[in-house]
Order: structure tokens, then sequence, then C-alpha cells
């Protein structure tokens, strides 16, 4: 399988683990990324507050690069990150409504030979690995099933809002996709008040302390639910959950000491990779119990261990 990769800004500044451990899994998925190096930032909104036309355009033209990759024998487009997701999935329903609009964007794309032609198959991560590569096969790619390792999915606002344009409905229901590829993955799933609420993130430069106590209050939840940890579709949340905890942690009488885990993490340490070949020792808060969870499972079937 073959993909036009879109990593997005985040992933490869303020948490390299994630581009990293995602560069590590798709080989062992027998996945190509080709990565769009020359795409820019989606927005993540904020451009479209102050300049829409500007955000539909920058994401009008990593579409159009992309479709020169699908042109190639890409499968689809694909992103680790669901701030990106809800930015471009905005822009191309506005671009894919209105042939006017998309004719007077694509003018400026011309300047470099760009064109966006309309209805780009462009998927999540956790998406495409429910709709187009499949949990019966990732089940095939497990040689370390994550049994006895309790995972809260927590999918931030990006993914799962607005449905509709997002593509949620009974036969796609992918709001519920992180608990299946724990699963997949041999997890324990842990329902709990915060799977599917805001993480604070998008308030964080102007209600700093209302952002951080949503993070706490989400974390906490996971927490009394008795997971081990979280895992994220989104660099964002994973920002205010796992760097931002010790700050959020002092606005919650509830001591917090909650790991956070960036989705390609997670299936990562299924596929055998060592706890830091995935990067987990960037994270501020040490996910010990999975290490620990890791390091026995490595122990209990004899396999080399990639240390801590």
């Amino acid at each position: 399988m073959k993909v036009a990769y879109w990593p997005g800004c985040v992933s490869r500044g303020f948490t390299p683990e994630l581009h990293g451990s995602m560069a590590q899994v798709a080989p062992k998925l027998g996945i190509e990324l080709v990565e769009l190096d020359r795409a820019c930032c989606t927005g993540a909104g904020v451009i479209a507050e102050h300049n829409q036309e500007l955000a539909d355009t920058l994401n009008a033209r990593t579409f159009a690069l992309a479709q020169q990759e699908l042109a190639k024998g890409a499968d689809l487009m694909m992103n680790i990150c669901s701030t990106c997701q809800g930015a471009q999935s905005e822009s191309q329903e506005r671009l894919d409504a209105n042939k006017v609009y998309r004719d007077h964007v694509n003018e400026t794309l011309a300047k470099e030979n760009l064109t966006y032609q309309q209805g780009i198959a462009n998927k999540n991560f956790l998406w495409m690995l429910v709709e187009d590569y499949g949990l019966d096969k990732l089940k095939e790619k497990v040689v370390k099933p994550l049994t006895g390792l309790k995972v809260g999915p927590f999918y931030g606002c990006y993914i799962v809002r607005p449905a509709d344009r997002l593509g949620i409905d009974d036969e796609n229901p992918r709001d519920s996709y992180l608990s299946l590829v724990i699963e997949a993955l041999g997890g324990t799933v842990i329902d709990y008040a915060g799977s599917h609420k805001c993480c604070g993130f998008p308030i964080i430069t102007m209600k700093k302390e209302a952002s951080l106590t949503m993070a706490a209050r989400n974390l906490g939840d996971a927490q009394d639910a008795d997971a081990d940890c979280i895992v994220t579709p989104c660099p964002l949340c994973h920002l205010n959950l796992d760097l931002q905890q010790p700050i959020a942690a002092k606005l919650t009488p509830k001591p917090l000491n909650m790991p956070v885990l960036h989705l390609p993490q997670l299936v990562g340490l299924a596929l055998g990779l060592s706890p830091k070949e995935i990067g987990l020792n960037k994270h501020v808060v040490k996910p010990t119990a999975v290490v620990d969870w890791s390091t026995s499972v490595i122990a209990g079937v004899g396999a080399e261990g990639g240390g801590w």
C-alpha cells in the first residue's frame, strides 16, 4: 500500500516522536509513505478565522500535490494529525461544493502549475487503518499483543465534529475506531467520561487556566477509570495532555500521572518495536506502566527489548 503522506507541522516540530514512530510503523505494516515535503500548514483553523480563502488555497495546494502522487500510483492521501484532518475536511467541503470558487482558487495554484481536482480521498491514519488497511490484516501483523494493557481512547474535537463533514455515520462509525484498533492490537479499552471531549488546546493562548482545567478533568477521568495510558490521533491534544500535564495537575486536587501515547506509538508496541524506537522516552509524563508492560511481555516471550 502506498499513501501520499501529510505529517503536519506539529509532528515534525513539537512532537517529533509522532512522525518518528509513524516512520517506524509504516514499513512494519507494509505501507510506503510518500511525504508531501512541499506541502504547507493547514492553518489549523487559525488562518481561516482571518482569511478563509487563504486557508482553502493552502489546503487546495496540498491536495493538488497529493493528487500528483495519486496519479503515480498512491492509493490515498493520509495524515497523522486529526486537527489537520478537521481543517482539511472543512476546506475540501467548501472547494468540492462550489466549482466557481474552486476554479478561482485554482487560478492561484496555476502559478505553480498545480490544480486541485474535486473529490480527493484524504484520511487520518486511524481511518485508513480501519477502512483501507483492515483490522484483520492489522491483527495478523501483531507480534506482541497488548494483553493486559488498559488503554483509554482520546479522540479530540477535530476528528469527530462535525459528524456530517467527517463522514461519521452508522456505516462508518469513525467516532469508535480508536476502540476497534485498541482491541485489534490486543489491548483492553477503557471507557471514561472524557474520551470524546475537547482537550482544551484551542483556547490555551486565550484562557490558559480554563484550557488546562479541561485537560486535567479528562486526564482525571481516565485515571479514575483505571487506564494505564491514553492514546490519541491528535498531536495538539498530546501537547495539552502530556506536555502541559504538570501544570494542569496544579489546577486539580487530584494527583495526575497519566501517560499519553500517539496512535502510531501504540501500534508500534504491538508490532514489536521497542519503547525507545517509537520515542516513548520523549514524553513529559514517562509511560512507566506501558514500558513495564512492554518489558514484561518481552521477557515472557524471550525476545530482546530495545531498552528504555
